[in-house]
């Protein structure tokens, strides 16, 4: 069911592939005004190798998150990190259907060393979805967002359900090919097929720098 679908050595031809079987409907253009970087989970629940959730390509994808969070930064454009966290009152079915939650005392429950949030905005949520009572909406009307950047993990998982309720909120969502990582090829593939169809423009991160950048 895993596999390191992404190397360091691969990525940047992969991600252009993946890129072009999903062929997205839609060419709406990536604008850095009224846009936020949004980084998902990129916790040690799914780094570290001791972790059963360990997804294979984490730190392949490190690098190009890192870059758009430096490129966002500088433009002084928000960065918004997620951390899921769960209590057995909030889990609800997550904590029935993996039979395991990640909970405040965990040693897997940080943020990676990789990324530094201090100043920028970190979300706790419970569910898949980053703007399920969470707030996040509200903060990204204040701030007049009207474009997401979708970074992190798990592709299928929380990335995917969370350009879903962006989209369904009238959000204009860019999702990371090359940016965001699961368990294997097939669930990623998967996943940019049917946003690109329906909900989310499939991008490079090299594409949203180079719009930051000019």
């Amino acid at each position: 069911m895993k596999e390191k679908y992404f190397t360091h050595e691969n990525i940047a031809d992969k991600a252009k592939t993946l890129k072009l079987e999903a062929a997205g409907r839609h060419k709406l253009k990536f604008t850095a005004k009224n846009s936020a970087l949004m980084v998902l989970d990129m916790q040690k629940f799914f780094q570290e190798t001791s972790s059963h959730a360990q997804i294979p390509s984490f730190d392949v994808i490190v690098p190009g998150i890192q870059g758009l969070i430096y490129g966002f930064k500088n433009k002084g454009l928000p960065v918004i990190f997620t951390k899921h966290l769960n209590t057995p009152e909030n889990a609800f079915m997550m904590d029935e259907w993996w039979r395991d939650i990640i909970t405040t005392d965990s040693i897997y429950s940080g943020i990676v060393e990789d990324f530094d949030t201090s100043g920028h905005v970190v979300i706790e949520k419970s569910q898949y979805d980053a703007f399920y009572k969470t707030g996040l909406d509200g903060m990204l009307r204040e701030l007049k967002i009207n474009n997401l950047v979708i970074t992190g993990v798990m592709t299928h998982l929380c990335c995917e359900t969370t350009t879903r309720s962006a989209f369904v909120r009238g959000f204009r969502t860019f999702f990371t090919v090359d940016g965001t990582a699961t368990y294997n090829e097939q669930f990623h593939r998967n996943t940019l097929i049917n946003l690109a169809h329906g909900f989310s423009v499939p991008v490079l991160t090299d594409e949203i720098l180079e719009k930051i950048n000019d």
